[in-house]
């Protein structure tokens, strides 16, 4: 798996919580990590980072990790992204844009313990 995915994953971990516990809240990547994905729920990150990249791969230059990162608390609307200044302003922007393209998605556990979209 490349490292703009995997940084997609573990951002997607650290910034959902488990609800499926009496406890709840919980980070996902307090108890689970990136082989707990559902199949499914791999297979769309796998397409929609692939599409991303290939889509951005000017602006992204190389900058894999950051990037793969940003994509998922981008499209989710989160308080940082490509837009927070940690980009060239230009290319930042078009980042931005591109996750337009890109709906909101919410993981949760199910009940066989895998994680789903």
């Amino acid at each position: 798996m490349d490292k703009f995915t995997q940084a997609y994953i573990v951002a997607a971990l650290w910034s959902s919580t488990d609800e499926s516990t009496p406890e709840g809240g919980d980070f996902l990547d307090t108890n689970y990590g990136p082989d707990d994905l559902a199949l499914e729920t791999l297979r769309q990150m796998l397409a929609d980072c692939a599409r991303f990249q290939a889509e951005n791969a000017n602006d992204i230059d190389g900058r894999d990790e950051q990037a793969g990162h940003d994509f998922w608390l981008t499209r989710n609307h989160h308080g940082c992204g490509f837009w927070d200044g940690d980009w060239p302003t230009e290319a930042g922007d078009r980042l931005t844009e591109a996750c337009n393209d890109y709906p909101e998605v919410s993981l949760y556990v199910g009940d066989d313990g895998r994680i789903y979209a």
